[in-house]
């Protein structure tokens, strides 16, 4: 991971006088983008690498709290920590009304290398791993996520088109409707010029299936550390547009009940040194032949799947998604350009050829859900694994029972129980992290709900 020195800095600074004030976006490994302000005297001393935070910041629940389940063994006292800034990553925050720049840190060791603590480490370790195969991967992350409605209600509701002409809201599905665009232009816009201010490759933008569902793709990567920033920067750019606008944004992944949840689709191609798609097919037909080295990635994000879970659908919430029919995967099937699969082989030219995941939720650590995915690859590719069949372009699988881990405890013990998974994150990693996994499930069971009123506080 390259630094950013002094000198960017300063040439920043110079293209932007105004600039008096930077907030250092840390991400944690629960996906959370933390952050704190620092005055302009404090500019230097961050760029010198003699800028440090408590240790246990990237370790923090999704409220901000510390659970009993972490080991505090693991923690040598919560010592500070090192942040260094991230090369590429100084820009304006256009949303304020104050003159702000961001820039993302990481933690670090003394000798400037990336600490376990690190949501990024995983992912370069899984890196690290590819290059010893003479191998690179390129990615891209497709983000779902809901407008809210500014209301006086204590539940959230979906952000919906007006009917011109009347007081009524729009009903229905309406996938990739023109008139949201025309609703949502100057939100649209404003997350337009935040992207391009802060170096975020949008590409493309539609309403999904659900009302005050939207998608976001970003542009693909070789450098998949970078999508994975992309992925968080994003997030935090629409939550703080729409907030500028005077409503919210969530990218929860399963915010109401009787409509999609949001997912977090990844695709990856891999590439060899000389820069051929190793999933390419040399003499390529249509419908295409699903290469072997193509089939073996396939096998092995297979086999790591059940284990990767907790990466991927990261909170209680996160399992709300899986279930037949509801528009995300329900078991471990792939297939050619079915929609409806965990892995998904798209339609392509075969330099593209490529695997769409479609388990993770909006939800995730962008990191971490690509170092599980990158792992899965990985792993299949070492073992020259096979899968099964691949789904039929026309299957139905809108009643399929659902085989994945439906509830975060099974999650957590399929990854603290995993023999392959730690030597791809790494043993510390794995072990705070499912810590910090089974410390807010704990909590989030031990509450009351609502739903237990209504079904049980007048019948029993």
């Amino acid at each position: 991971m390259n630094f950013a020195a002094l000198d960017e800095l300063e040439q920043f600074l110079t293209a932007n006088p105004e600039i008096k004030v930077l907030e250092l976006l840390m991400p944690d490994l629960s996906g959370i983008l933390r952050a704190k302000r620092i005055h302009f005297s404090e500019f230097e001393r961050l760029f010198n690498g003699a800028f440090l935070t408590p240790r246990s910041a990237p370790l923090l629940g999704t409220k901000g709290d510390w659970y009993d389940e972490i080991p505090l063994a693991e923690m040598g006292g919560d010592p500070d920590q090192i942040i260094r800034p991230v090369s590429g990553t100084l820009a304006l925050v256009p949303w304020y009304d104050s003159p702000v720049a961001q820039v993302v840190v990481a933690y670090t060791q003394d000798d400037g290398e990336l600490d376990w603590v690190d949501p990024r480490q995983p992912l370069q370790s899984v890196l690290a791993r590819f290059e010893t195969m003479g191998l690179s991967a390129t990615v891209a992350t497709e983000l779902e996520f809901y407008l809210l409605a500014n209301t006086d209600e204590n539940r959230p509701t979906p952000l919906r088109g007006n009917i011109p002409g009347t007081a009524l809201q729009q009903e229905g599905i309406q996938y990739c409707m023109a008139d949201d665009l025309f609703d949502c232009d100057a939100f649209l816009n404003d997350v337009r010029i935040a992207s391009e201010l802060q170096g975020v490759p949008v590409t493309t933008i539609h309403s999904e299936f659900s009302p005050g569902q939207w998608e976001i793709n970003t542009h693909h990567q070789q450098d998949a550390m970078l999508a994975g920033t992309h992925a968080l920067l994003l997030r935090r750019i629409v939550k703080g547009v729409a907030r500028k606008h005077g409503f919210g944004a969530t990218f929860m992944a399963k915010p109401f009940t009787d409509i999609a949840g949001s997912g977090m689709h990844i695709h990856t191609s891999i590439y060899d040194r000389q820069g051929m798609n190793i999933f390419a097919d040399a003499d390529p037909v249509d419908p295409p032949r699903l290469m072997p080295r193509l089939r073996h990635a396939v096998a092995g994000l297979g086999a790591l799947l059940d284990e990767s879970m907790l990466c991927l659908a990261p909170h209680p919430n996160s399992y709300r998604r899986f279930k037949a029919g509801a528009l995300a995967p329900s078991g471990r099937n792939w297939g050619y350009d079915h929609r409806e699969v965990a892995l998904r082989v798209p339609r392509s030219s075969e330099y593209n050829r490529r695997i769409e995941h479609r388990v993770a939720g909006a939800d995730a650590n962008p990191y971490l859900a690509l170092a599980t995915v990158l792992a899965g690859i990985h792993f299949g590719l070492e073992n020259q694994l096979m899968p099964g069949d691949p789904i039929a372009r026309e299957a139905d699988l809108s009643k399929v029972e659902t085989t994945l881990p439906t509830r975060l405890d099974a999650a957590i013990a399929l990854f603290a129980d995993s023999d392959v998974l730690p030597t791809y994150l790494g043993p510390e990693f794995t072990t705070i992290y499912a810590a910090i996994r089974q410390g807010e499930s704990n909590a989030y069971h031990a509450q009351v709900p609502d739903v237990d009123y209504a079904w049980y506080l007048r019948a029993l």
